[in-house]
């Protein structure tokens, strides 16, 4: 099962267990949960259901891993030739990393498809 979510005008394609980097959320405590609203597809193995935008009554819950995390160091350069002008500043984004522990589609099929364990023999 997946969902794609949006946040922070970006969309996040996501399955329960996995770890996001979402926009930063001021008070957010490690062990705390943040639920997003805002699904826009949904499949559980069967046929998909796509919101017009959003899918109603969906929720994607969340589970906060580190409230605050850095991301890289982004380093801006201007210069203006031959006028001896230089200004060289730096920016680094926050983010909050949190794991996805639930996703709740109301009327959305869920199906199991058993993997079949691979032969070794047989590509040999």
């Amino acid at each position: 099962m997946f969902a794609v979510i949006e946040d922070g005008n970006r969309q996040h394609r996501i399955q329960e267990g996995d770890v996001l980097s979402v926009d930063y959320r001021n008070g957010a405590e490690v062990g705390s949960s943040l639920t997003f609203e805002r699904i826009l597809i949904a499949n559980g193995g069967g046929p998909s259901i796509i919101g017009a935008p959003m899918i109603e009554g969906a929720s994607v819950e969340a589970e906060v891993i580190i409230e605050e995390d850095k991301g890289p160091k982004l380093e801006v350069q201007k210069i203006r030739r031959r006028k001896n002008s230089r200004r060289h500043t730096g920016h680094r984004q926050k983010y909050t990393r949190v794991k996805i522990t639930s996703i709740t589609v109301p009327n959305l099929e869920i199906v199991e498809k058993s993997v079949a364990p691979k032969d070794d023999k047989a590509a040999e």
